[in-house]
């Protein structure tokens, strides 16, 4: 009894020292890490002397058109949102996967022809409606499109 009352304790004592590692590392992690090598999600640009943030966190994507033979479409979307507005810029950091989704369908219906006969600015106008049906908090009013090769 003497020896599992002893294996009790050390196990308690151990998973009150692991819990409190962990707690340790997040607090380190969250106040005193910089992790540069991670892609930024936004950055700030200044127009007309006000401060905004141009949100880049969908990235460069690589999206397969709708022929036989697909072809590849390499599109980086950004859109400018408020800086000051922390629970839009919380929800578009957690829809960056639903704008991929939306990118990739609707991009990928499109064969490479008529991509190339489809204008620029009507792509732009269909995914804002489409990402705008899916945000709660905020709207998306303008894209940008730094990337955008049909190969």
């Amino acid at each position: 009894m003497r020896i599992s009352l002893f294996i009790y304790r050390f196990l308690i004592i151990g998973l009150i020292l692991l819990g409190l590692t962990v707690f340790a590392g997040t607090i380190y992690g969250v106040f005193f890490l910089d992790n540069g090598s991670a892609a930024p999600i936004y950055s700030p640009v200044e127009t007309s002397g006000i401060t905004r943030h141009t949100f880049m966190g969908i990235g460069r994507m690589r999206v397969s058109t709708s022929d036989p033979n697909p072809g590849v479409v390499i599109i980086f979307v950004s859109f400018i949102y408020d800086p000051d507005d922390r629970p839009f810029f919380e929800e578009l950091a957690l829809k960056i996967v639903d704008f991929r989704s939306i990118i990739t369908d609707y991009i990928g219906s499109f064969s490479v022809a008529e991509l190339h006969d489809k204008d620029e600015e009507d792509i732009k106008t269909e995914l804002i409606q489409r990402f705008n049906a899916i945000l709660r908090l905020g709207q998306v009013e303008t894209l940008f499109f730094s990337d955008f090769m049909i190969l």
